[in-house]
């Protein structure tokens, strides 16, 4: 595992969508299970503008993510069911 401190470029949630072939939206609802340990890292712009972006790490656990919920779709209904 690469030290996190040790960031050097980072991609959108955009970019890794069109990488992975996959779609921004369901990507994003995925995320929601990552944390900065995780790779995941949020930049902030103009007006406090924010964008979900991903070390290579990350982008590696979000891959884990996707086969997860690929081998198992209900998971993410259940995880986004109102209690």
């Amino acid at each position: 595992m690469a030290p996190v401190n040790k960031v050097h470029h980072v991609y959108t949630i955009t970019r890794v969508a069109e990488m992975l072939g996959e779609d921004v939206d369901w990507l994003s609802d995925i995320v929601d299970e990552m944390d900065q340990e995780d790779g995941l890292i949020w930049v902030y712009g103009p007006g406090d503008e924010e964008v979900m972006a991903f070390t290579d790490y990350g982008i590696e656990t979000l891959q884990g993510l996707i086969e997860i919920h690929k081998a198992n779709p209900d998971l993410l209904r259940r995880s986004t069911e109102p209690e």
